[in-house]
C-alpha cells in the first residue's frame, strides 16, 4: 500500500530563555536514559522489509487510536514508512532481548536478510511484518510526520491490534535491557 508523500509539519519553534543541558549530549543521554521505558521493534516495507528497536514509542490517543514513534533521519526504516505510508510496532516480551539486540545492531544484514531469523507475520492491512511471539502489536497507516530535530516523529493511525496473554514485558533503563520483576 503506497502513500501519498505527507507533508512533514514544523515543530515548536525554540523557547527563548529556556537553560541548555549544561553537560552536553551525554549528560543527556544520561538523564534521559533514567526514564525506564518498554521495548518495541519497529517494522515497515511489504517488498524490502526494515526493522529497528526503538523505545520512542507511545499512544496518543484512544478516539481515534492514534501512538506515534519517534525515528531518526539516516535511519533505513524512515524511508520506508514514507514510501509505504505504514508500520507496525511490536512490543517485545522478556523472552525477546535477543530480537531486541537483532534490530539494534547496526552491522546486521539489510532487507529480507535482516528478517530471515526472526519469526513474522504479515499485517492484515499493510503487508508490514509483525514479529511473532511478542507481548502485543500494533499495525498503523501514517496518519501525520511532524519535524524533531534529528528525528521525524510518526503518527500512527491503528488499523488492526493483537495480544498475548503475558505479563513478561521487556524493559529498557539506564543503558540496559531488564525484565519486570513481579
Amino acid at each position: 500500500m503506497s502513500a501519498e508523500r505527507l507533508p512533514v509539519r514544523p515543530g515548536p519553534p525554540p523557547v527563548a530563555g529556556l537553560p541548555q543541558p549544561g553537560h552536553g549530549r551525554g549528560e543527556l543521554r544520561a538523564v534521559l536514559g533514567r526514564f525506564a521505558t518498554g521495548v518495541t521493534v519497529l517494522t515497515a516495507g511489504r517488498d524490502t522489509p526494515r526493522g529497528m528497536t526503538a523505545n520512542s514509542f507511545t499512544s496518543v490517543s484512544l478516539e481515534p487510536p492514534l501512538v506515534l514513534v519517534c525515528v531518526v533521519r539516516t535511519a533505513s526504516i524512515h524511508e520506508a514508512i514514507l514510501e509505504e505510508g505504514a508500520f507496525a510496532v511490536s512490543m517485545l516480551s522478556g523472552r525477546q532481548e535477543d530480537l531486541a539486540r537483532h534490530f539494534a545492531d547496526r552491522g546486521r544484514p539489510r532487507g529480507r536478510r535482516e528478517f530471515e531469523t526472526v519469526g513474522t507475520v504479515p499485517g492484515r492491512h499493510t503487508g508490514t511484518p509483525v514479529l511473532t511471539g511478542a507481548q502485543a502489536w500494533l499495525e498503523c497507516a501514517l496518519a501525520a510526520v511532524y519535524d524533531g530535530g534529528d528525528h521525524s516523529i510518526f503518527l500512527g493511525s491503528v488499523l488492526d491490534t493483537g495480544r498475548e496473554e503475558t505479563d513478561d514485558p521487556l524493559l529498557y533503563f539506564g543503558g540496559g535491557f531488564h525484565r519486570l520483576a513481579v
